[in-house]
């Protein structure tokens, strides 16, 4: 089954920076002396100070590239202090985010699904395109709380676990994708995070993984706050216990960036505390006629939240993104040809995104004429030509 999908901005005072932004503090002794001098690359926390042609100036809330001389009117950034003489050194080094994991990139993993669409082989797409890595779809809920691939076959000893097995045989990686759009999910049947980061723990476990992608869709999940809420708990705890396991969350998106739900996930992930990795939309099923645009616009939005809210520079931000597209005709017939997909390809990869997918390794075969089917993309392409694009993200 094709996976098909259906603002509030928080005040930006008081935000954590993250990664290298730099906050510089001055010695209170030095009270004539200047702040260090403002930079236009600086990122400044609210309560951070900078001078200015001899004006010292505090942060009313997070900035960067805003000149103080320039903003310092009463609705603006910048409070100004008065007059100042002398220069002082930084007291303080640059501050890391204790909220927002490390966005790393990671290389291109579609998504393939053993239970559905003639599924091909992993060692004749990993041969033929050099992929190496692959999400796959999808572990659910099984009596309560319980992880299974499809919510009925358990974790180890079925098909999805055979896969994974030839997957890593053919020299790829496997990111388990936890949700969806429909089935009994883990999210809504655990009782809380501690519950659910257990079920989350058992599947880390029991595939030795790097990474797992948590695809947070529909009313049950998505639109549910109490949900996502248990769901980013779940993630923290995750990250606290296993630093090495990259956090995913893939979710919808509107044209020009999260949706309301969407932003809500954003903040409260950092307040909470959740450390995820990898925030990535899915820029599909809008009825856009241009792909790529929608995709770029989304994307744009997504960094323009990420950087209000954790106070990423802008390099920060596009590195805790990740796009997951779908190959061919969308549910909604949109198109996403080879052409328009080296495109997104490139645009992620020349912005430093962290992650690329689509839906999907079972559907990019070639069906001209074919519509939204599970084992071709409905248009005419050779066998595995999307993947072999996204191999070279």
């Amino acid at each position: 089954m094709p996976r098909s999908r259906s603002i509030l901005l928080a005040a930006a005072a008081a935000l954590i920076a993250g990664g290298t932004a730099t906050l510089f503090a001055v010695d209170a002794s030095a009270a004539t002396a200047c702040a260090t001098a403002w930079s236009a690359s600086a990122v400044y926390l609210g309560g951070g100070t900078a001078s200015q042609n001899g004006h010292d100036y505090t942060a009313k809330w997070w900035t960067q590239n805003e000149s103080p001389a320039t903003h310092s009117g009463t609705w603006d950034v910048w409070a100004d202090n008065g007059t100042c003489g002398g220069t002082t050194t930084p007291t303080s080094s640059p501050t890391t985010s204790p909220t927002a994991g490390t966005g790393t990139g990671m290389a291109a993993a579609p998504y393939v699904y053993p239970g559905w669409g003639n599924p091909p082989a992993p060692s004749t797409v990993v041969n033929a395109t050099g992929i190496k890595a692959f999400t796959m779809a999808f572990v659910l809920a099984s009596n309560g709380c319980n992880p299974a691939w499809d919510g009925e076959t358990g974790l180890t000893g079925g098909a999805h676990a055979t896969y994974i097995a030839q997957i890593k045989a053919a020299g790829a990686d496997v990111v388990p994708s936890i949700g969806g759009w429909s089935g009994n999910k883990l999210g809504p049947n655990c009782a809380g995070a501690e519950a659910l980061a257990g079920a989350y723990q058992k599947v880390i476990d029991a595939f030795g993984l790097k990474a797992i992608d948590v695809d947070i869709e529909n009313t049950d999940e998505f639109e549910n706050t109490a949900v996502q809420d248990r769901i980013l708990g779940a993630l923290k705890i995750i990250k606290a216990n296993n630093p090495s396991v990259k956090t995913i969350v893939t979710f919808g998106t509107s044209t020009t960036g999260p949706t309301y739900y969407g932003t809500r996930l954003i903040q409260q992930a950092e307040a909470l505390g959740a450390n995820i990795d990898v925030f990535t939309q899915m820029p599909f099923d809008f009825g856009a006629s241009d792909i790529y645009t929608a995709t770029v616009g989304a994307t744009e939005g997504l960094r323009t939240t990420l950087m209000s809210t954790f106070g990423y520079t802008e390099a920060q931000a596009y590195a805790h993104i990740g796009i997951s597209g779908m190959n061919g005709l969308s549910d909604q017939q949109e198109l996403t040809s080879l052409d328009t997909w080296t495109r997104i390809r490139d645009y992620a990869k020349g912005k430093g995104l962290a992650r690329l997918a689509f839906w999907s390794v079972n559907r990019d075969r070639g069906c001209a004429g074919g519509g939204v089917v599970s084992d071709c993309s409905g248009i005419a392409q050779d066998d595995w030509a999307f993947t072999k694009v996204s191999a070279g993200f």
